[in-house]
């Protein structure tokens, strides 16, 4: 009987250690696992933007002018751009008492390496090449212009006195005959109004034309 009570607090020990045992490992089992360590790589962070500094324009260069003839001291000028015939003579020292002014364009400009030679009066001027301003737009033509010329048969007397030697009186020349005899037909018939010869017609020959 002792034997048989023995067994049987061997057996009960032996179930409530198993259900000890049973109870822990469901609890253990139970337990929340941590969460994975993720590492993500941090965003490339945008490079900044070159900045350019925009290259300053080049400046234009001194305009290089040989002044010559009736002047008070020839010689070569340096001028800043968008100058005037009237400026290089003004560098020369200006017109000599034998100088005709009336023979020059005083208010053409300027063109690097160009030679302004200021005749003598009774000299046949030296036509100084045609310089338009650089980067600037067209001029207007109007009735009395056509691609910046002077029509003869269709200038004002104001257009026509705009002319290097032609004032008011010869103006007024040009329309009176271009009224009694027509149009004109060639720029050299201009020669034919009263005042303006050879050496006027040289002046302003590549200034007009006839439409």
């Amino acid at each position: 009987m002792d034997s048989d009570k023995g067994n049987f607090t061997w057996l009960l020990l032996g179930f409530f250690a198993g259900a000890i045992v049973t109870v822990v490992i469901m609890v253990l089992s139970r337990r929340d696992r941590p969460a994975p360590i993720v590492i993500t790589a941090p965003e490339p962070t945008a490079a900044p933007e070159p900045t350019s500094t925009p290259l300053p324009s080049p400046t234009p260069g001194p305009l290089h002018v040989y002044v010559s003839g009736e002047v008070k001291a020839p010689a070569v000028y340096d001028l800043p751009p968008g100058s005037l015939v009237q400026d290089a003579i003004n560098q020369a020292g200006g017109f000599t008492a034998a100088a005709d002014p009336s023979l020059l364009n005083l208010a053409q400009p300027l063109a690097d390496g160009m030679q302004v030679h200021a005749p003598a009066a009774g000299e046949a001027p030296t036509p100084l090449p045609i310089t338009e301003p650089e980067a600037t737009a067209p001029a207007a033509t109007t009735a009395g212009e056509t691609a910046g010329l002077v029509n003869l048969n269709t200038a004002t007397v104001e257009e026509l006195d705009s002319l290097p030697g032609i004032g008011p009186t010869l103006a007024q020349n040009i329309v009176d005959y271009r009224e009694s005899q027509g149009p004109f037909t060639t720029i050299e018939e201009i020669m034919n109004v009263p005042g303006i010869g050879e050496g006027k017609f040289e002046q302003i020959k590549n200034l007009i034309t006839v439409k």
